[in-house]
Parts: structure tokens; C-alpha cells; sequence
């Protein structure tokens, strides 16, 4: 008896603490795991309607190496309906040495602050010219509810969409970042020039600026890019800091990313380096918060989070901002939105390799090797970037130069496309850089899904020469010829020194070739695309998009085209030359209208002439008559 008493004891004991166990642990689903003070996850949340001005705290974020520091923080109130309905934003002021040092710096976005041991928020705000440490917090509980059911990085919708063969030919590219949700805010309206009002432009707040380390990129480089970057809300920071090494995800701990350490997103790594600095407001397991304000606002995203360490913090009179290096990669951004960004450790991001051969004019040759994320709008902008500081790092930068680009882009389960292109110009460096971001850039924006570019092969060569002519008129050897027989066209070329020089083309007409007369075109790649019926296309696919860009002519030889005054027609990419009068009224009946391009001249041939010495623009028609 007393035996099953003792044992009836022991069930209800070991009942009693598993039921407090599970009232804990379903308590803690409501309860931030981490600490003011310590790497133990024990903190709760500070609710933001229990804060009032006057209430005291401290803060935590890194001004030198990797160990956390505090400062004081002093709540001023509260700000309702910034940066958004139902959304406010607590106003602070901060205080200690370092930060009556630094002010609110670029970098400290992310630091958390505690109330009673209680995670209040995370530094996300400042006010420009602010002559005391004034800054603004972004509530806990929106950093967490905005990633709440949120989805990873979204598929393509499948969908096709118009796409340009003039920007797939093009290298004239421009960076397109967007632009953060929240910019510069103006605490006052709008005011003509010469209001009274005017001296008060300076009462703005806006989010903390992520200082971007851009390592190996030179001044002159980072200059020619840096409004899309400062238009995002990035602060561009050239030739300071450490590089990033290519190596493998590094296992994590409960040391790893704890509240108040440095974060960085590595957005290049290898022999080119690009890294956005923050700090981890709290960490909850494998899933890390930080910034308290949007990077770029990506939505889903996919790009390497790493440890750094901090240099130092530079203090500046208007922005303040912080100088690292990055460390290991410890797991991937996930999510970036309105208030923060997410991200996951032990996840392994998705990386574009690149590798790079650039042949001088000094006879010498230079490889580089990195891997840029794979994003939208990020890896246009990083290709461009780096594929441009390739020729610059090592060519002049001022004068005429001719840069010829070969290589191949790798897509998976899809043929490579290949890279043939030659610029002569003062700006070839850019159009070249161009070259590369454009199929690049259309291929991630397509929105078919699984686009995934697993790796980018280049090889440059460059001359301090220009050579560049004009194909200024043609000529034939005869005006009339017969089916099947040849007729030679010379193309009259004039060099920019005024040296002319004549090609010879021969052309056979087809032996099926109709009697009449027939048009002889020749020119340049680009006026060749341009006078093409077909201007836009909608891929059906991902295969027949990738197909298209390979078919792109080339800017820098003559193309050859034979015609005929006929009807046709262009349907999506295909060319339907030489329709019978019933199926071109078929098409263009009384009960439909569009889906294809009416075609005046129909193509009989077309051919690509070899590359000459110069890159040749122009274009010009004869017309021969066919017995």
C-alpha cells in the first residue's frame, strides 16, 4: 500500500512539472528569447502603450571589434502613424561617451534597447544636423509581426511579359534600385522657394543609413553609381575595409549574432567585396532580426549573412558611420521589409559565381574570381559595378579605347548564352559593363520560374586604340542577274582618321529567287535590329527567351540581308515571309485584330558578315533586278 501511495506521489509530481514546463513553454511563444545582458534567451518583450516619456534604459551595439558596448537611452515619446497606419515610432535620446562621440551613426541600425530588461526596440531613425543624439526606435512587436506567416524569396509567376529586342541589344544600362518606403521625411509640408517657412527644410527624419563597404571598388567607379545606391538609402563607402573570402556556411552557437553584435549582408565576396553593415536587434533561436528599417524593401530575398567585426566608427558632422569587416557566413537574409530584416543561420544562399580574364594593352593578363547574390535588381547593378572596375582597375580611364568582351552566361537546365561584343569609344569600359547587364538583368526579370544563373565566364580585352568607321555607301558589279548566279557588292568604309578602305561582298541569289526586283541591305548590328518589323516579343518560356538573346546581333560587324516587296507578317519572333493574300486576310479579317506585325518587305536570306578591323556602323540598300 505504501508502495503504490509512493509511486501515486511521483506520477503526480512528475505531472505537476511537466504541465509548469508546458505552461512556460507555451508562455515563451509570446516571450523574446533573449537577454539585455547575457547570450541566455530569457528577455521578454516591453509593451510599446507601457512606455512614457522619461523612462530610462540602455541600448547595446558595437564601436570597435566584436564585444557589444552600452549606452544610456532616455524615451522622449512616441510618434503614432510613422512610418506607416497602426505603426509608430518611438522618439529617444541617447547618452555615454561613445555616442556623444558618434551621435546616431550609420551602422548602429539594429541596436537593441531595453527597458527593465525588456526589449523595447531596435535604433532605426536619426535627424540630420540633430546637435543632441536624438533618434528614433522601432517597436519589437512590429519587427516580429511583420515576419509573421511571411513566404521566403517568391517564385516567378510564370507569366510572360513584353521584352524589348532594343534593350536586349542595348548596353546603354542604368541602374534601377528602389527607392526606400521611407526617405528623407520632411516633419513639415512641402514650401516654395522663398517661403518664410524655407529655414525650417531641415526638421527631417529618416532611417539610419546602411553603410555599404565596397572593397576594391575605386572612387571613380563607385562615383559613377553612387546616386542609385544613395537614392536607396545606402551609404557607399569605397577602399576601406576587409574583403570577403569565398568559404563555405560556419556553424553556429548561442553565441552566434546575439543582440546588440555587428551584422553584415554580403552582397559580393571573393576579390571583390560589397558589404552592408548593421546590428542584430534579437535573435530567437536560428532566426535573426536586425536593422529595425527596410535595406532596399526587397520583400523575399536570398543573400549571405555574416559576423563582422568593427574597425571603428568614423564621426562625421552630418552622418556618422561605422567602418568593418566582414566574417564568416553564418546563414542567409530570408526577408526585408518595412521594419527590419529577417534572416536564417545555417542557411546557405544562392551565389552567382563570375570569373573574369582581362587581356591589357600592356600585354598582361589579370583574372578575377567572386560571387555576386542573385537578385533582380541587386545583381544588374553588382555586375555592372564589377565587370567595369575589372577594365578600369586596370586601363585608363580618361581617352578612347576599344574593349572587346567574349564569354558565356550559364543557366540551369537551359544552352548557355554567349557574349560577342566590341566597343570603341570613350566610354567602350561602361558599354561593355552594359553588355553583360542586359541579358543578365531580362533573364532575372522575366518572372518564369527556377531562373537560376549558376555561373558568369568573361574574357576582356582591351586597347588604348580607337577603331571605329563608317559604312558610308555600297555598290554592285551589275544591276541584273539571274537565278542562282552571284552578284558582288562592295561596301565603301571610311575609318574617323579618313582612311577608306573597300569589302567585298559576294552574294548569291537563290535559284527559287521570284523575278523582279530585289533589296540588298546592309548594316551594323544595332540599325540592322532597329529596322527589323519585329520590335518586342513575349517569350513563352524560359527556353525560348534564353534562344532569343543568342540570337541578338552583334554592334561591331555588317549583317546582309536579301528582300523582297511582299506581304508577311511577324508573329512573336518568328518572321512569315511571302504570305499568300488569303492567309494575310485571314488575319487581318473583321473578327480579330493584332497578334502579329504586318510586314512590307519579306526577308528571302540574312547573314552575318566576319568581324573587320573596325567596329563598323551604318546602314545602307541597293536594289538589283533578278531576270
Amino acid at each position: 500500500m505504501q508502495s503504490l501511495k509512493h509511486q501515486l506521489t511521483l506520477l503526480i509530481l512528475t505531472i505537476t512539472a511537466l504541465s509548469t514546463f508546458s505552461i512556460a513553454a507555451l508562455g515563451q511563444g509570446k516571450v523574446v528569447k533573449t537577454s539585455a545582458r547575457s547570450a541566455a534567451p530569457v528577455a521578454a518583450l516591453f509593451p510599446l502603450e507601457d512606455l512614457r516619456p522619461g523612462m530610462k534604459g540602455m541600448a547595446r551595439t558595437v564601436f570597435s571589434g566584436s564585444e557589444t558596448q552600452e549606452f544610456g537611452v532616455e524615451i522622449l515619446g512616441v510618434l503614432p502613424g510613422f512610418t506607416g497606419p497602426r505603426q509608430s515610432t518611438i522618439i529617444a535620446k541617447l547618452s555615454g561617451p561613445n555616442v556623444d562621440r558618434t551621435s546616431v551613426f550609420a551602422g548602429m541600425s539594429g541596436s537593441p534597447v531595453f527597458i527593465d530588461d525588456r526589449l523595447v526596440g531596435a535604433i532605426a531613425y536619426s535627424f540630420p544636423f540633430a546637435k543632441e543624439p536624438i533618434c528614433g526606435i522601432t517597436p519589437i512587436k512590429q519587427m516580429i509581426d511583420i515576419f509573421e506567416g511571411g513566404s521566403d524569396r517568391p517564385k516567378g509567376n510564370g507569366e510572360p511579359r513584353a521584352i524589348s529586342f532594343a534593350q536586349l541589344a542595348s548596353a546603354e544600362w542604368q541602374p534601377a534600385l528602389p527607392r526606400q518606403s521611407v526617405g528623407a521625411t520632411s516633419l513639415i509640408a512641402p514650401v516654395a522657394a522663398g517661403s518664410p517657412l524655407e529655414s525650417l527644410l531641415g526638421q527631417q527624419i529618416q532611417p539610419i543609413a546602411t553603410p555599404v563597404v565596397f572593397g576594391g571598388i575605386s572612387q571613380q567607379t563607385l562615383s559613377l553609381f553612387s546616386s542609385a545606391l544613395t537614392g536607396a538609402g545606402l551609404l557607399p563607402v569605397s577602399g576601406i575595409g576587409g574583403g570577403a573570402a569565398i568559404t563555405p556556411l560556419a556553424p553556429f552557437d548561442e553565441k552566434t549574432l546575439t543582440p546588440g553584435t555587428s551584422v553584415s549582408v554580403l552582397l559580393v565576396r571573393g576579390d571583390y567585396s560589397v558589404a552592408a553593415s548593421g546590428t542584430t536587434t534579437f535573435r530567437d533561436g536560428d532566426r535573426i532580426y536586425a536593422f529595425g528599417h527596410p535595406f532596399l524593401n526587397l520583400g523575399g530575398s536570398d543573400m549571405p549573412m555574416a559576423e563582422n567585426s568593427v574597425v571603428t566608427v568614423i564621426p562625421n558632422s552630418y552622418n556618422s558611420f561605422k567602418l568593418a569587416v566582414p566574417g564568416r557566413m553564418v546563414g542567409a537574409i530570408s526577408q526585408d521589409r518595412a521594419t527590419g530584416v529577417f534572416g536564417q543561420l545555417g542557411h546557405t544562399p544562392k551565389m552567382i559565381p563570375v570569373k573574369i580574364k582581362l587581356h591589357t594593352s600592356r600585354n598582361r593578363d589579370e583574372e578575377f574570381s567572386y560571387e555576386v547574390v542573385s537578385d533582380e535588381f541587386l545583381t544588374p547593378l553588382l555586375m555592372g559595378i564589377t565587370v567595369f572596375n575589372s577594365i578600369g582597375a586596370r586601363e585608363r580611364a580618361i581617352g578612347d579605347s576599344t574593349i572587346s568582351i567574349r564569354g558565356s552566361i550559364a543557366v540551369q537546365g537551359q544552352k548557355p548564352i554567349a557574349l560577342e561584343r566590341r566597343f570603341s569609344s570613350a566610354n567602350a569600359p561602361m558599354l561593355a559593363a552594359g553588355s553583360v547587364v542586359a541579358p543578365v538583368g531580362e533573364l532575372l526579370a522575366s518572372g518564369f520560374e527556377n531562373v537560376n544563373i549558376t555561373g558568369i565566364v568573361l574574357d576582356i580585352a582591351s586597347s588604348e586604340n580607337k577603331s571605329v568607321a563608317s559604312l558610308e555607301r555600297i555598290s554592285l558589279d551589275r544591276t541584273e542577274v539571274a537565278r542562282g548566279e552571284t552578284v558582288e557588292v562592295q561596301a565603301y568604309v571610311r575609318t574617323d582618321s579618313g582612311r577608306q578602305f573597300v569589302e567585298r561582298i559576294p552574294v548569291q541569289i537563290p535559284a527559287d529567287a521570284p523575278a523582279g526586283q530585289l533589296m540588298i541591305m546592309i548594316g551594323d548590328g544595332a540599325a540592322m535590329q532597329e529596322s527589323s518589323a519585329a520590335k518586342v516579343f513575349v517569350p513563352r518560356d524560359l527556353g525560348q527567351l534564353v534562344s532569343t538573346i543568342n540570337k541578338i546581333k552583334k554592334n561591331d560587324r555588317l549583317y546582309l540581308r536579301l528582300l523582297r516587296p511582299a506581304p508577311g507578317v511577324v508573329i512573336g519572333t518568328s518572321e512569315l515571309p511571302n504570305l499568300p493574300p488569303s492567309v494575310v486576310a485571314t488575319l487581318n479579317n473583321d473578327r480579330s485584330s493584332g497578334g502579329y506585325t504586318p510586314m512590307a518587305l519579306s526577308l528571302i536570306y540574312e547573314r552575318e558578315l566576319a568581324p573587320a578591323e573596325f567596329v563598323i556602323g551604318g546602314q545602307q540598300v541597293i536594289s538589283v533586278t533578278v531576270k
